[in-house]
């Protein structure tokens, strides 16, 4: 059981974020956002601080399965769950970039 959340917890984690970051974004294009006294600069702040944090979480995944005490077991199952865990990072930045460079409302 262990294998399979290191192979696709990542993976799992990155599907959390990018529900919880475009929620947050719909969140910011409501009226119940600025209703809150908060404007949009406030809004692209939070979307931006959402975005490094779910790169960074991401990073420390792929960090904690390097470790010898979290690392799978050599063969098959560590090698791909690296390689997972690296494609939730890179996936994290490109399905979230346009939350940072893009405009925060249309």
């Amino acid at each position: 059981m262990t294998d399979v959340l290191r192979l696709f917890g990542p993976l799992a984690v990155w599907l959390g974020s990018f529900s919880a970051v475009y929620g947050l974004h719909g969140l910011v294009c409501s009226d119940r956002w600025t209703a809150a006294g908060l404007t949009l600069s406030d809004g692209r702040l939070v979307l931006v601080a959402a975005w490094l944090t779910a790169i960074a979480v991401q990073v420390g995944l792929l960090l904690v399965l390097r470790l010898r005490r979290f690392a799978p077991p050599p063969g098959f199952p560590a090698g791909v769950s690296q390689w997972l865990s690296a494609a939730a990072v890179v996936a994290t930045l490109w399905s979230l970039f346009p939350v940072a460079v893009t405009s925060t409302c249309g």
